[in-house]
């Protein structure tokens, strides 16, 4: 079959980076053992910069494909596959000039995909054909595999069932004007919708931007909605004449969220999940750190958590079939886990945590070595999960 996706028109988030922050952690590392016995085949390279998208080979046969992308401009870049529909089949994000990213994509049917590149992280990006041939392949069918895809979406599922009614009630507030109980909200409502970031991602028409957008990443003209529009409305600017429709949008955003992750035609395979653990954590160490998503209501804490329960949670879908293949790596991933927990702990107050406009530089690096430590050992988990 010919896959034939259509052009999209999305925003996603820029990144920014603390200096002299550790950068360790951000080119993967692949060192799964062969198939059975069998060599992979060589990883696709790809040049990433201002004006280019440049890959070593636009062809592949069904099965999982590596990308190695090289970030060659002077922007943070990012590089997408997509499949029918404008369906996300893969993504890395936040490639710092410079700096490599690998990406392992299952490409079970052959036709016509389309390979991304956004120097900038925003709008359309640079596309081209990407052809895959052979027989259709099934994967995340049986066993293990099967158990990780089925565990996974129940978590995702679980997640969204709450996101609903909490953003409900936060939308409630909003349009009652009361203030003080939405900021409360606010963050807790949020926890849901960043343990599953990744997910919603994935799907098309700019859902993940319609409620994630910062004000920093809107293009112009670009009407801004979401949960950090519905922030600078209660943290600095007051509730403005929109907020309540914005509010609106905000619930049928995250309906339409619930209804696309419990759909039977959404799917999601092992070597997805092992993406979206490591995606997770990236989402902390080149956006978050900094202070740069919360910006109006220092919240950044409640996210980093969510982030990191979200990333262990996908690990621990495919963790049988990595303790198989790997139970070192396993271990290690175990303890630099415990390490990230440890250190958001100290900065815990009440059910929640402090301010992070009360978290000092030196902490932050702290927080961003840590995290760095934990994502160059997930980096790992994808390549030893892919290859079936």
């Amino acid at each position: 079959m010919k896959l034939t996706p259509a052009v999209k028109t999305g925003v996603a988030t820029t990144a920014a980076l603390l200096a002299g922050f550790s950068l360790a952690g951000c080119q993967a590392k692949d060192s799964s053992p062969s198939a059975e016995g069998k060599d992979k085949p060589a990883p696709i390279t790809v040049d990433a910069s201002e004006t280019g998208c440049k890959l070593s080979g636009t062809t592949a046969t069904t099965g999982p494909t590596t990308f190695v992308v090289n970030n060659s401009g002077e922007k943070v870049t990012e590089f997408y596959v997509y499949g029918e529909g404008e369906r996300v089949m893969g993504e890395v994000e936040n490639i710092s000039p410079g700096l490599k990213r690998q990406l392992i994509v299952q490409l079970t049917e052959p036709g016509t995909y389309q390979t991304s590149c956004r120097p900038g992280m925003v709008g359309e990006g640079i596309r081209g054909d990407f052809t895959v041939t052979g027989d259709a392949v099934k994967i995340d069918t049986e066993g293990k595999f099967k158990e990780a895809a089925d565990s996974y979406k129940r978590y995702v599922n679980s997640q969204t069932d709450a996101l609903v009614p909490a953003t409900e009630a936060f939308v409630a507030a909003i349009k009652a004007k009361d203030v003080a109980k939405a900021k409360a909200l606010y963050p807790t409502t949020r926890t849901y919708y960043e343990r599953i970031e990744p997910v919603a991602e994935s799907f098309p028409n700019d859902l993940d931007p319609r409620i994630d957008l910062r004000e920093a990443d809107l293009e112009p003209g670009q009407k801004w909605t979401g949960f950090h529009r519905l922030e600078k409305d209660l943290w600095v600017t007051g509730l403005q004449p929109d907020s309540d429709a914005v509010a609106d949008q905000l619930v049928a955003d995250v309906n339409e969220l619930d209804a696309g992750v419990k759909a039977p035609t959404w799917t999601i395979d092992s070597t997805q999940i092992a993406g979206g653990a490591q995606g997770l954590l990236d989402e902390i160490s080149k956006s978050k750190i900094s202070g740069e998503e919360d910006i109006f209501s220092h919240t950044d804490l409640w996210d980093f958590k969510a982030n990191v329960e979200g990333s262990q949670t996908a690990v621990a879908s495919v963790r049988p079939i990595l303790d198989e293949r790997n139970a070192d790596l396993g271990k290690r991933v175990d303890q630099r886990f415990a390490d990230v927990e440890k250190l958001l702990e100290k900065y815990r107050k009440g059910d929640g945590f402090v301010s992070y406009d009360q978290v000092t530089d030196p902490q932050r690096q702290e927080l961003s070595r840590a995290i760095d430590a934990l994502s160059n050992e997930v980096s790992q988990v994808q390549g030893v999960i892919a290859h079936q």
